[in-house]
């Protein structure tokens, strides 16, 4: 079950966290994985991991917020049966402390930069006898959390693609869904903690740790089992859904 022989996937922000772990499950079910990330170190560690274990992968220095640079690399890849837009960047503010340039940069890379993936790998996915566009939309997107006013704005414009895209090429045989994660534990967390509160970086990751109702953050892995579930043939019949994957974060945190 879950197979993806014979699929070419293209998974952007595929150099660390989420991205990364969905980029090697799908090498291990058998996709050929094309990773875009501005890292384009961390692209190439990912691929290296994934060669160990005898997968295909194949790594791109891109800046996804840049149309013309996003397009290029879809050029050179060609076939796309699978559209994993996971490249994005977190920022914390509330309306009246957020800068024009933050929200602008927010903006940029989390809203253009999956236009920019969906306008470049769109008119590939058609020829595809099973496309399908996996989004990454967060909680952010359907409940109130404080001071991520710009990221909140950018997942929700997230959530509506996802419906807007999958009702819009639902004609040429395309799927499009969302996964809403709440807090995974990722290098990003950690950078996070030790940037805002050096020296309490233990009592700071319980705090957030037991945000989540389940007493814990959700692993890379975890999100990465259920990216792979809505792009594989298995879940032929699911549209225009978003998937929150939180240890019961929107529903029991009363």
């Amino acid at each position: 079950m879950f197979s993806l022989e014979g699929k070419t996937a293209i998974v952007t922000g595929g150099g660390s966290g989420i991205g990364k772990a969905i980029a090697v499950l799908f090498a291990k079910q058998g996709a050929k994985v094309h990773i875009i990330e501005l890292n384009a170190a961390a692209a190439a560690e990912t691929v290296a991991e994934i060669k160990q274990h005898q997968g295909t992968a194949f790594a791109y220095g891109c800046d996804v917020s840049k149309q013309q640079e996003v397009l290029t690399v879809f050029k050179e890849i060609g076939q796309i049966d699978i559209l994993v837009n996971n490249a994005g960047i977190a920022h914390i503010g509330k309306a009246d402390t957020t800068s024009e340039e933050d929200f602008t940069r927010v903006f940029e890379v989390n809203v253009k930069g999956a236009y920019n993936a969906l306008f470049a790998a769109i008119p590939f996915l058609k020829k595809s006898t099973s496309p399908v566009i996996l989004n990454m939309a967060s909680i952010a997107a359907l409940v109130g959390i404080t001071d991520r006013f710009a990221y909140s704005m950018s997942k929700g414009a997230i959530y509506a693609m996802t419906l807007s895209v999958a009702r819009d090429y639902m004609a040429d045989g395309i799927r499009c869904n969302s996964i809403s994660p709440a807090r995974v534990h990722t290098p990003f967390v950690d950078g996070f903690i030790a940037k805002n509160y050096a020296g309490q970086e233990k009592e700071i990751f319980e705090k957030l740790s037991k945000s989540q109702p389940v007493g814990r953050m959700g692993k890379p892995e975890e999100v990465a089992a259920l990216a792979l579930y809505l792009c594989a043939e298995e879940a032929g019949f699911i549209t225009g859904n978003d998937y929150p994957i939180d240890g019961g974060f929107i529903k029991l945190n009363n």
